[in-house]
């Protein structure tokens, strides 16, 4: 008779070896939802760049215009990279600085209260982006990116070099 620690480690492995499967999944929803929109605010950012000027401006980051642009780019261009999972981890540092420097500015109160009032760090708005860029920096695309994809065939064309 198979003892009650025996089961339980072979429960376990069970359990372990089917929720991996859902790991690619979860990681391609992330990145589509959050790349589309990180997306969405940059091309917003894009297409209004007078007013994130003037926000900027109103909160004192230096070289508003500049970094206006460099703003709507980043989210543009990082979130549309992110949605196809090109260059995904490397594009998540931006992005991950981005939101970081968007707490520091515009959601210092929140950021100050990380320790003391959680809920008020968390419920920010750069809170979601800022999970998401890390958990993509972290844990990378996914199985189901373009970079996984690149991986497969290169790694096919060393095989047969």
């Amino acid at each position: 008779m198979k003892s009650l620690v025996d089961v339980g480690i072979r429960a376990h492995n069970l359990f372990e070896r089917t929720v991996i499967h859902l790991q690619s999944p979860f990681l391609l929803a992330v990145r589509l939802y959050w790349g589309w929109q990180f997306f969405q605010t940059g091309w917003g950012k894009l297409m209004n760049p007078q007013r994130v000027v003037e926000y900027f401006t109103s909160l004192n980051i230096p070289f508003a215009i500049f970094n206006a642009y460099l703003v709507g780019f980043s989210e543009c261009i990082g979130g549309a990279l992110l949605f196809i999972g090109l260059g995904s981890r490397l594009i998540s540092i931006p992005l991950t600085v981005d939101m970081i420097m968007a707490y520091v500015t515009a959601d210092r109160e929140a950021l100050k209260s990380i320790i003391a009032d959680p809920g008020k760090f968390y419920n920010a708005d750069p809170y979601t982006f800022l999970f998401a860029a890390i958990l993509i920096l972290i844990f990378g695309p996914g199985k189901i990116s373009v970079d996984a994809l690149m991986q497969r065939v290169m790694g096919r064309k060393q095989k047969h070099a």
